[in-house]
């Protein structure tokens, strides 16, 4: 039976809430099943991205090629730099190369980390999805679900229906907050600061890496990049005592604007390419690090409501992986229901298919999101034991650090295919009971 031989009720209504680059991601490929019909329900007035950066790293690049939106991560949007190298450290004081992170299975040159001013590829994506299908001005307030579906209310007294509901609203998800009221964001400490601008400004800096660049310290770190469309990105910070009442910073909200001398006093001592870059920086804004207090017990809440992306995982943006692990969680959100609702379905699946499927997703994807949160906030705890007891870094052992990179070819070079397929296989291997999955 075709598409068009099925009744509008029989199609598998899904509210998306939220969107960013994790709810346009997910509508698009949605979009691939003729029996699902999508609506975006954003809070913004106006369908747009932050002036900030994004990294995408080979997988969340392949996704996308998968879904077919090799435009949006073509040359003209994005910039991947000169080699194989997913990140390259450098030295604060000598700017001399220090350690690398090489990609481990990368042959296409579209799968290049790549780089990307998130307004562009927000705006990309945006092309992709039919505009009546996004309404503005929607702010989640509450969610109900009964037997038939989803009720989603909104702060402007409107309410929306739908046979799913996904929350796709990023860090401060209203829809993650409605269902775990208790939930709460950690502040590891570190208050980012971001800029965003024409890459004409750099052109007389000397010595300037091609490609982007990762200074270490024995504090802080400095990033610089350039970005796709003739744009260059920089990105400093300070780290604190996140417990101390007097810490700076401490009171900074998301993207607040930021004092550009403050940027400037913090790499004074750096190498001349550094200060260089501080000096031509013409804005910063302030963004403060926040993640998950602790994983999520389930994304799956009753029959018809889960979690994508930060909603689902925040993780405080740790290596750039932030948007890549977003794009993953859609594909393996989209097979998921897919594998209950074929697209030669005649009609919706029930409730219980639904869930079934909304449960492989989380099994699809969960273990891999805490396995990166373990790591950040390992990470997080040692670089606030450090401030607290005052102990600094040699030299050596900076540059010991940087010699062993990142070791994150599991994250940036993850296989949600092959994931989904493992969870699909064991959830097959014991007839689909959702007792028999594995304990995340």
């Amino acid at each position: 039976m075709n598409a068009r031989a099925v009744p509008e009720s029989e199609k598998l209504n899904i509210a998306i809430l939220g969107g960013g680059i994790a709810g346009l991601s997910l509508a698009i490929a949605l979009a691939n099943h003729p029996l699902i019909n999508t609506t975006i329900y954003e809070k913004a007035l106006e369908l747009k991205e932050i002036g900030a950066s994004i990294a995408l790293g080979p997988n969340g690049l392949r996704t996308l090629e998968r879904l077919g939106l090799s435009d949006v991560i073509d040359d003209e949007n994005g910039f991947r730099g000169t080699g194989s190298a997913g990140m390259v450290y450098r030295h604060w004081k000598t700017n001399e190369v220090i350690g690398t992170d090489v990609h481990a299975d990368v042959k296409e040159w579209l799968h290049q980390t790549t780089r990307f001013h998130r307004g562009h590829l927000h705006g990309k994506l945006v092309e992709h999805v039919p505009r009546d299908s996004i309404k503005l001005g929607k702010n989640v307030v509450g969610i109900v679900m009964d037997e038939k579906g989803v009720t989603v209310n909104f702060k402007d007294g409107s309410k929306a229906w739908a046979d799913i509901a996904i929350g796709a609203d990023g860090l401060r998800s209203g829809v993650r907050q409605a269902l775990v009221p208790k939930f709460k964001l950690k502040w590891s400490g570190l208050t980012a600061f971001r800029s965003v601008f024409d890459e004409s400004l750099v052109e007389s800096i000397p010595d300037l890496p091609e490609d982007s660049a990762h200074w270490w310290g024995p504090d802080t770190t400095f990033f610089s990049s350039r970005l796709g469309r003739n744009m260059y990105t920089v990105v400093g910070g300070v780290t604190v005592d996140p417990d101390d009442r007097d810490s700076r910073f401490k009171d900074v909200s998301w993207d607040d604007e930021g004092d550009v001398e403050v940027l400037k006093e913090v790499y004074k001592d750096w190498n001349p390419v550094v200060k260089a870059l501080t000096k031509v920086t013409p804005s910063i804004r302030y963004h403060p690090n926040f993640s998950c207090s602790a994983p999520l017990d389930t994304w799956v809440f009753g029959d018809r409501i889960t979690l994508i992306g930060d909603a689902a995982h925040a993780h405080g943006g740790a290596f750039a992986t932030g948007g890549s692990l977003a794009i993953d969680d859609t594909y393996a959100l989209y097979v998921s229901l897919k594998s209950v609702f074929p697209l030669s379905a005649a009609r919706k699946p029930p409730a219980q298919e639904i869930r079934k499927a909304l449960k492989l997703y989380e099994t699809t994807r969960k273990p891999h999101a805490e396995r990166l949160l373990k790591v950040v906030h390992a990470g997080n705890t040692a670089k606030i034991d450090k401030i607290r007891n005052e102990i600094i870094e040699t030299d050596e052992q900076l540059r010991e650090r940087a010699a062993r990179g990142s070791n994150t070819s599991w994250l940036h070079e993850h296989d949600v295919v092959k994931a989904f397929d493992d969870a699909l296989s064991f959830s097959q291997n014991n007839d689909g009971k959702e007792e028999a999955f594995p304990r995340l």
